[in-house]
């Protein structure tokens, strides 16, 4: 399912034709908070950038209207674990886990939306695990769950699945035994609900809950800390 694949895991994008990049976390289908925030940010579809950490669906209500960022020219996401269980339910006609985690949304559909729906999940498969901003004295990563080497670069073969899934990163910065991840200044991950933002090293965890009645964290990387 997860076959390492060269030039389909990572993705870079050239920040240099962008005013500003913003990273966001996890939408879980909340959309219109999202459109608030970027309001707030003064946010020009025409000249600057959106950067999901995935988990676009699932949980919330308007999660159609997530998965149609896609096809914005200003946005772009890597595939996160619950795109991925979407992916594997149509794909294999067992919806159980997807159901389990938020899923049943898509059940509640009529059918034209349900074909919207499968349309743009199916667009999913096409979305990177890694997606590199190298700037000036930046150069930022991110991935949706965790970048599982100590040292980064560009097209690394890595495994696929940790990058979707995987917690151990972050529970061993929790227990205090994290170290920097070599290779580029910023990294950034979703994934792991918490109450806040947390920043480890070189490493920032930035699924706040939104879903969850928490706040929608959104970054603009262009005044990170060098």
């Amino acid at each position: 399912m997860y076959q390492y694949v060269p030039g389909a895991v990572y993705r870079k994008i050239d920040a240099e034709k962008w005013r500003r990049i913003f990273i966001v976390g996890d939408l879980h289908g909340c959309f219109d908070l999202l459109l608030e925030k970027l309001e707030r940010q003064g946010f020009d579809t025409e000249q600057d950038l959106l950067v999901s950490v995935g988990d676009l669906i699932d949980r919330g209500r308007q999660n159609l209207e997530c998965l149609s960022l896609l096809r914005e020219k200003w946005f772009c996401a890597v595939r996160g674990n619950h795109e991925q269980m979407a992916m594997d339910s149509l794909a294999d006609n067992d919806p159980g886990l997807w159901l389990a985690n938020g899923g049943d949304w898509f059940a509640r559909l009529d059918s034209a939306r349900q074909q919207q729906a499968k349309a743009l999940i199916a667009e999913c498969a096409g979305l990177p695990l890694v997606i590199d901003i190298p700037m000036d004295q930046r150069h930022v990563v991110v991935a949706h769950a965790d970048y599982p080497a100590d040292n980064y670069y560009f097209d690394q073969p890595v495994d696929s699945e940790e990058l979707v899934w995987s917690r151990r990163r972050i529970h061993r910065n929790q227990q205090g035994r994290g170290a920097p991840i070599t290779g580029a200044t910023h990294f950034f991950f979703g994934h792991t609900p918490l109450n806040r933002v947390r920043h480890f090293f070189n490493q920032y965890y930035i699924d706040t809950g939104a879903v969850y009645g928490g706040s929608l964290t959104l970054v603009e990387i262009n005044t990170l800390p060098v």
